[in-house]
């Protein structure tokens, strides 16, 4: 059922990023996705990508490699020759040549850590196939995609939005198809995973404080990372003075 679904889905993997080259020219590498390895349950059905499902649009779109999935922090891009993907056995394999810059040294720290691992990128949906599992459970297939991004350091894996996905999965089986599916359960998890990616304890999604909540612990994330980061400095510093006095 050939289509093209005008609403970027997003999905995550949990990624083997490695970290190689050398401090100055760090290369980050890896899987951004895996073939047909089962999804988790989306409340009645699951997905995976079919071999084959990024070969054209790796070949035909200028594709970016974002921090996050964050505009503004773009580790490479295709037309540049600082991002490569290619299809392999496993699935799709990335390349990425990150800018010198500070905010990418401080995240590749994470990296090194093995405290970011993830990994998740962004589509349209070009073609996918449902089928009926013998145990009840609804299986999509997505066939062919468009990237828009892909997004090799994911702290938290964001619990995809599947509203697209629904909708293809009502053109094949008909309205009725919304009956296997718990929206209750899905709304559920998604609050929580939206509580870990901001570090907030279980249930403050539901407090009337919560922006006062999100804004205090930005700040304290800010906070964190200006102390890192003067340590650093502080550091760097020291180093200079220690060589200058040899």
């Amino acid at each position: 059922m050939p289509k093209r679904n005008h609403e970027i889905e997003k999905r995550t993997f949990p990624a083997s990023l490695q970290l190689r080259g050398t401090a100055r020219e760090p290369v980050l590498e890896g899987h951004i996705a895996v073939f047909n390895q089962l999804s988790e349950d989306f409340g009645g059905w699951r997905e995976k990508i079919a071999p084959g499902a990024f070969s054209e649009t790796i070949k035909r779109d200028d594709i970016r490699a974002l921090w996050n999935h964050e505009d503004g922090l773009v580790l490479g891009r295709l037309s540049a020759g600082t991002l490569n993907l290619s299809e392999d056995a496993t699935g799709l394999a990335f390349r990425n040549t990150p800018p010198n810059t500070t905010w990418v040294k401080d995240r590749l720290v994470s990296v090194r850590r093995g405290d970011v691992t993830g990994a998740s990128f962004g589509f349209f949906t070009e073609d996918d196939r449902w089928d009926q599992q013998a145990d009840g459970t609804k299986l999509r297939t997505l066939l062919k995609v468009t990237l828009v991004e892909v997004s090799p350091g994911v702290t938290f894996p964001a619990y995809p939005q599947t509203d697209v996905a629904q909708r293809s999965m009502r053109e094949w089986f008909g309205s009725g198809a919304r009956a296997g599916v718990d929206p209750n359960g899905l709304r559920e998890r998604q609050l929580r995973l939206h509580e870990m990616s901001l570090g907030l304890p279980k249930g403050s999604s539901q407090s009337p404080n919560l922006a006062r909540i999100i804004r205090l612990k930005e700040m304290e994330r800010q906070l964190e990372a200006d102390l890192k980061r003067a340590g650093q400095e502080i550091a760097e510093r020291a180093r200079r003075l220690r060589r200058e006095n040899l």
